[in-house]
């Protein structure tokens, strides 16, 4: 009606998944013009500008998925909220080749492979009416092919880097995924994790991200590291989104046995309900500080939050004892039972492909692979180590493996993050990402949220005065001024639903991630009203 203000359109820097479902639904703008515009910005600093890398490529059926998807809201239905939301996709999750996208892990060697179907994830998220809008680069073969290859390194994609400074780290596998999230270059992004591969990225590129308990979310169709670890999770720019998309995708997939002594919920929660601003009253939340490491910035900061929580209801126990965590810090257990998994597990992904045009069936063949096409695998002075592909080719499962998975257990477990809880009657544990939170959620398989959250004070990013490290890239520095931090909350096995209450009353009360902002020409400009017609 004349004379009415314009409502203003989303910023997609920071457009959470509802901000953008309203305006669909007002008719603000349609999808396909989402899709335009999250194209448009992926090309500004994909490859060029500050060439972030962390999209590997774009699905050429997206615009047509757009279409569709309008069509069916024209006709008044929709699916729910993540209907006409363009997602991102980490490269290990399959997508069926019709889509024309491939799934690799970041390797060549698997450049034209054939999966026989859609992840279940990915199944899901059609159910729910998203968008697939593309892969977003990884970690090659999820940050498992050797120790010494820096973060966010593929031959497929480059070296990816976080958007707070110039060749930042972005820390772990989900790198592209937790990149593509915090600049706004989809709705959000669906990551994995086996040990802190979406919350440590999370945490670095100022977003939230969620590791599921193992065997809430398939992982069938997704290339693993390890059955007992391996877990699908989302990021996305605030908690409210990430229990959006958890609620997607979640759900019974007899293909995917998970046989690691948890028992999976009967029913399915619909997270999103769990979003209470005041669920932090009454609760009891422990600091584990045995799990802190040396970070002084870090730890100030989050010490100096520790008030946030008491003022919002919440009792803190600090500190609370981790009885594990001496013999947790020195186990090699971990290290034992994903060295020995992911031979196995990847040759079964493998040999279950419809074709592979390299020839790969094997981590034998992968490793063999490499070397004859060292130029592009392992290219010199930074990316030439694949030595955890040759420990895994040379392991076997024996007696060593089996009390590994005993140890990982008991440590995990029994006398660490339950024995922590159950000692001062706890509801969850709170403590930096930055730490050895995710050594204990990692081998018990039990949920992690890392939220990115400031206060008045300065947690949240070091300080501009700090010096990056290494002065010089090498390729990339491990910490450099403005790169953010965030704060884990950790549960027992499938407490998501109270862990995302608890870190979403804590983020509205703080309401800050954009004090934190990205490095200028790491920021796109495309916004939507540069792609809707005049």
């Amino acid at each position: 009606m004349q004379g009415e203000p314009e409502i203003e359109l989303p910023d997609l820097y920071e457009a959470t998944i509802s901000d953008l479902q309203h305006s669909l639904e007002i008719g603000q703008f349609k999808s396909t013009h989402l899709v335009l515009a999250y194209l448009a910005r992926i090309e500004e600093v994909n490859l060029k500008g500050a060439a972030l890398r962390a999209v590997s490529e774009i699905n050429n059926t997206a615009l047509r998925q757009a279409e569709l998807l309008d069509a069916e809201r024209d006709k008044g239905r929709t699916r729910g909220p993540l209907h006409g939301i363009p997602i991102l996709i980490k490269d290990n999750i399959a997508t069926a080749h019709e889509l024309g996208m491939n799934t690799t892990a970041g390797s060549c060697a698997l450049e034209g492979s054939v999966v026989p179907r859609d992840a279940f994830v990915i199944s899901k998220l059609h159910e729910a009416g998203a968008i697939l809008l593309g892969k977003a680069t990884m970690s090659e073969w999820a940050q498992f092919r050797g120790e010494d290859v820096p973060n966010g390194f593929s031959a497929r994609g480059g070296q990816t880097t976080a958007p707070y400074y110039p060749n930042l780290d972005p820390s772990a596998s989900s790198s592209g995924s937790a990149v593509a999230t915090a600049i706004g270059l989809a709705g959000a992004t669906l990551g994995s994790e086996t040990t802190g591969s979406i919350v440590l990225p999370a945490s670095r590129n100022n977003i939230v991200g969620i590791k599921p308990t193992v065997g809430l979310v398939s992982r069938s169709g997704v290339i693993p590291i390890s059955p007992h670890q391996d877990t699908v999770g989302p990021l996305a720019r605030c908690v409210a989104d990430a229990a959006i998309l958890l609620s997607a995708i979640i759900g019974n997939d007899p293909s995917d046995v998970c046989d690691i002594g948890l028992r999976p919920p009967q029913e399915w929660p619909d997270y999103t309900k769990a979003l209470n601003p005041n669920a932090l009253r009454g609760k009891r939340l422990g600091v584990p500080r045995a799990l802190f490491q040396d970070f002084p910035i870090i730890n100030s900061a989050f010490d100096k939050c520790l008030d946030i929580f008491s003022q919002l209801g919440a009792h803190v126990v600090d500190p609370v004892d981790f009885p594990s965590f001496d013999e947790l810090k020195r186990s090699t257990a971990e290290d034992i039972v994903l060295t020995v998994d992911f031979k196995p597990a990847l040759n079964k992904y493998l040999e279950q492909l419809v074709d592979v045009p390299r020839g790969v069936r094997s981590l034998a063949d992968i490793i063999k692979f490499n070397l004859e096409h060292a130029d592009i695998e392992l290219p010199s002075p930074y990316y030439t180590d694949q030595s955890q592909l040759l420990a895994s080719e040379a392991s076997q499962i024996d007696e060593k493996y089996h009390a590994a998975l005993a140890e990982n257990r008991e440590l995990g477990r029994t006398r660490g993050i339950d024995a922590a809880l159950q000692a001062h009657q706890l509801d969850a544990l709170i403590l930096p990402t930055d730490s050895y939170a995710t050594k204990p959620t990692g081998v018990s398989g039990y949920p992690i949220i890392s939220g990115k959250t400031i206060y008045a004070v300065p947690l949240g990013r070091n300080p501009q005065e700090v010096p990056p490290e290494p002065f010089k890239p090498a390729p990339i520095h491990s910490s450099t001024p403005n790169m953010p931090f965030g704060i884990a909350f950790i549960g027992t096995a499938y407490s998501e639903y109270e862990l995302i209450g608890l870190a979403y009353a804590f983020e509205q009360a703080t309401r800050a991630r954009l004090q934190t902002k990205a490095y200028p020409t790491a920021i796109p400009v495309t916004q939507l009203k540069d792609v809707i017609p005049q």
